[in-house]
Order: C-alpha cells, then sequence, then structure tokens
C-alpha cells in the first residue's frame, strides 16, 4: 500500500478524488493489461489503440500465442498516442508540455523523444508518480521528463506556461468546465489542447446500459459528447479537429477478446461503440485570446 505524503490532502480535495487515487495506488496487480503490454519495450501506456490489428498473430505456434497479441495490442495503443502527438502541431525543444492524468508516463516519453522539449505529468496516484518518475530516470531524462502528484484542475503551475497540453483516457473522472478553465489558465495564447477520450452520443438519448456497465467498472463519469464542447467554448479553446476514432478502435477490441488479459469489459464497449451510444474521439482546440 502506498503511504501518502503530507500534501495529499492539498491534492486530494473530495471523496471522490481520493477513491480514484486509492484504487491506482493499491491496486496495481488489476491493471495488468496496461503492465504487461508496457513490457513489451518500456513504454507504458494507460489507454487503448486505434488501427488494422496484423491477425497473423492468432496464427503459428500455440506456445508464443499470447506473447504475439501482447505485442500486436502494445503496437495498438503506441499508434493511438503516435496519433495524439500528430495533432500537437509544432512544438519547439525550449517550449513545454503537460500530460493531464499521466499513468505511467508512456506518452510523456514520446512527446519528449518526438519534440525535445519539457515535459510535465500530472496525476493523483502517487503510485504512478514514483513509477514513472523512475521511468525516467532509467531512460536519463529525468531532467526534462518531470512527473508530479498534483490535481490536474488545479496544478500550481504558472500561467501562459505551456505550449500544449493533453489527455487522453482521463477526462471522465473530472468535471469538464474546471477542468478547461484550469487548461485555458495554463496554454499561451494559442496553445494547443489534445484531448482522446470516449463519450456518450447524445443523439441516441439517454446513457446506454453499456456505458453504464464501462462507467461502474472504471468508477468514472462519461460524460456526454455534447459536454465537451460546451466546456471548451466556455473556456476560450476553439476545435480546429474532431476526428471520430470510434470505427478505428473497434479493431483493438475484438483483438483483446482473444487476449488472456482480457477483464470482461471488452464486450460492453464493443457493444457500446457498435450500437452507436459510445463513441472514441480526438479533439484539438486552440486556445484563442488571454
Amino acid at each position: 500500500m502506498t503511504i501518502l505524503n503530507p500534501d495529499t490532502d492539498a491534492v486530494l480535495q473530495t471523496s471522490y478524488q481520493k477513491a480514484v487515487a486509492a484504487y491506482w495506488n493499491n491496486n496495481p496487480n488489476d491493471d495488468r493489461v496496461n503492465t504487461k503490454l508496457g513490457e513489451v519495450d518500456g513504454l507504458y501506456h494507460h489507454h487503448y489503440g486505434i488501427g488494422a490489428p496484423d491477425l497473423s498473430v492468432l496464427t503459428g505456434p500455440e506456445e508464443t500465442r499470447q506473447q504475439r497479441i501482447v505485442k500486436e495490442l502494445h503496437r495498438l495503443e503506441t499508434a493511438q498516442a503516435q496519433l495524439l502527438l500528430d495533432h500537437l502541431g509544432t512544438v519547439h525543444p525550449d517550449q513545454r508540455l503537460m500530460d493531464g492524468g499521466s499513468g505511467r508516463g508512456g506518452t510523456s516519453f514520446m512527446a519528449n523523444q518526438r519534440f525535445g522539449c519539457q515535459v510535465d505529468g500530472v496525476t493523483i496516484s502517487e503510485y504512478q508518480v514514483r513509477f514513472a518518475n523512475e521511468q525516467a530516470a532509467e531512460r536519463g531524462v529525468d531532467d526534462k521528463v518531470r512527473f508530479h502528484f498534483r490535481n490536474m484542475l488545479e496544478t500550481g503551475f504558472e500561467p501562459w506556461s505551456m505550449r500544449g497540453i493533453w489527455t487522453n483516457e482521463t477526462t471522465m473522472y473530472v468535471d469538464l468546465f474546471d477542468l478547461f478553465h484550469e487548461f485555458s489558465r495554463l496554454l499561451e495564447p494559442g496553445g494547443r489542447y489534445v484531448c482522446i477520450t470516449g463519450c456518450s452520443n447524445d443523439v441516441t438519448g439517454g446513457r446506454s446500459s453499456s456505458v453504464s456497465w464501462i462507467d461502474a467498472h472504471y468508477g468514472c463519469m462519461i460524460h456526454p459528447r455534447s459536454e465537451y464542447f460546451r466546456a471548451m467554448a466556455e473556456n476560450n479553446l476553439v476545435p480546429v479537429d474532431v476526428t471520430d476514432l470510434t470505427a478505428a478502435t473497434i479493431p483493438y477490441w475484438e483483438l483483446r477478446t482473444k487476449s488472456e488479459l482480457a477483464t470482461g469489459v471488452e464486450q460492453p464497449f464493443l457493444t457500446a461503440y457498435r450500437e452507436g451510444s459510445f463513441q472514441y474521439l480526438l479533439i484539438a482546440a486552440d486556445k484563442v485570446g488571454r
């Protein structure tokens, strides 16, 4: 069990935040999918994948079949992170990026490798902070990539200090209006925010049983699609690109059903995506004004 530091009450301000943090602090083994996939090449992600899988991994020697599936799932999740970084636009080495809900740090390391800039990850899990900072030290980039025990709703970073910010499947744990208020404060004028998230589809009406099941499984609160755009508009974030990744992520989930790492959440995801009640979106937005 993680021993919390004296700043815990300042970072975890609600009982819900404390419950989310406790899950990630005390149940790292329950997160074995991300752990096993990260062991492929040392990039530990906390999100899902996109793209067409190489289904030849399902054929061949049975004794190595699961290893092949894990490697392919990891390739797809890394492709998702690459796509997110593609949408950050031009970033110079003397600029600064922030990863909101940084997990074990995989995308932060990819961003530093691509742009050569400083990257700050924030998460309310002290276990994740420790794990990711150890990774940064092992990679020899701890002078550029740092992970902080901070709340992304109130980071404490200086105004206009970030060229870009991203969240990757973390917005369903927070109030979007509060989150984008903080991100707008942090972004320099013209800075870019990129979000990849699952959201409920307002067009289909109320929340489906599959979406509710996903909510319950992860202890989150999946937002409707429209709420992202309303919260952005209120906080000077103007979308420049919106991409529906739903069709691109379904093959990842189909392949994951073949893995011994399957957790049981695969079928609700597939059902929700196929019935149209759930969407997997990428939204890139620019900060306008000051």
